[in-house]
């Protein structure tokens, strides 16, 4: 195998001609006998295996005589940490991430490789192979901001069978279509959902999932409108289909009504998370900066102190 140096920053790599056809990962555990089978599912998914200088991630991704395949052991994964999930917090019971948009919280039937679970499972298996991580709670794929994990079966259990209770605080910021004219008010239907897996309100009291929603403008252009939004239920798609009702869909949204997406992603993020500690019972407040393409839409700066003040005197319960 040919490893190239690390000078002046440059990645070391490691160069592998193709002599035979072959899967990708049959080939890598043939030239790597000393990597293991999820060390090597590891750098696939961190985006550091190259055929033909192309990033491949498949782990059945047919080879051909003549190729060549690199694995990149440090530049490609220095820029998926920059651009994946960061870890703001972690203990023996907990790990608080800011998960970036575009990323899954856990596997589906189309993705199962390329999810904050994953990532975070690869992360705590690095100093013990026997830890593992537990889904706490989601956000969807295209919702950007703060998650909770439990890294032992009993945290989770703490923090899921009492969620209503432990969690203090949970408060998005959304960019919006429009210029919504109702300065604050709150949203509240029955969520149901269509076998396509379509959410939409019902407001028939009890024909549903009671789902209400709390929102308050912060700025607002010609446009769109920046708004501040608290849950009082954490229902699936809830903000979502809450902005859909009052007819001010989120921007890049188009499964729920939006025209428009002028920052190539959805517009919604999960600005602050307050919980009480599953074991230590200490009140643990998290917020994460407001996207720099969210507040570029808006003619005033939008500082992101200012919207943290914004959003903590507003609707906090």
């Amino acid at each position: 195998m040919n490893r190239k140096g690390n000078k002046a920053g440059q990645a070391r790599q490691t160069r592998l001609p193709v002599t035979e056809a072959a899967e990708l990962m049959n080939f890598l555990r043939e030239k790597m006998p000393e990597k293991g089978r999820n060390n090597i599912k590891s750098l696939l998914t961190h985006r550091q295996v190259l055929v033909d200088e192309q990033v491949v991630t498949q782990y059945n991704h047919p080879l051909q005589m003549g190729q060549e395949v690199v694995i990149n052991w440090s530049l490609l994964r220095a820029k998926e940490h920059e651009k994946g999930l960061k870890i703001i917090y972690e203990d023996p019971a907990i790990i608080v991430i800011d998960k970036p948009y575009g990323l899954l919280s856990m596997a589906s039937d189309k993705e199962k490789e390329r999810t904050a679970y994953h990532q975070l499972t690869d992360y705590v298996r690095n100093n013990n192979p026997e830890d593992r991580i537990f889904i706490v709670h989601r956000l969807d794929r295209d919702t950007s901001g703060i998650m909770v994990f439990a890294k032992n079966e009993e945290a989770k259990h703490a923090m899921q069978d009492a969620w209503k209770d432990i969690v203090v605080d949970r408060a998005y910021v959304a960019v919006v279509e429009g210029r919504v004219k109702q300065r604050e008010g709150t949203i509240k239907s029955w969520l149901k959902e269509t076998r396509t897996r379509l959410m939409y309100s019902s407001y028939t009291e009890g024909d549903g999932q009671e789902a209400v929603t709390d929102y308050k403008v912060l700025q607002f252009s010609s446009k769109y409108s920046l708004l501040a939004i608290r849950l009082k239920t954490g229902r699936k798609n809830q903000i979502r289909v809450h902005m859909q009702d009052i007819g001010h869909s989120i921007i890049g949204d188009k499964k729920y009504g939006a025209q428009t997406n002028p920052i190539g992603r959805l517009g919604l993020h999960a600005h602050i998370l307050a919980f009480y500690h599953p074991v230590s019972g200490e009140l643990m407040h998290f917020e994460t900066e407001l996207p720099q393409k969210f507040s570029r839409l808006f003619k005033t700066n939008v500082k992101n102190n200012k919207v943290s003040k914004d959003t903590e005197r507003y609707g906090k319960r």
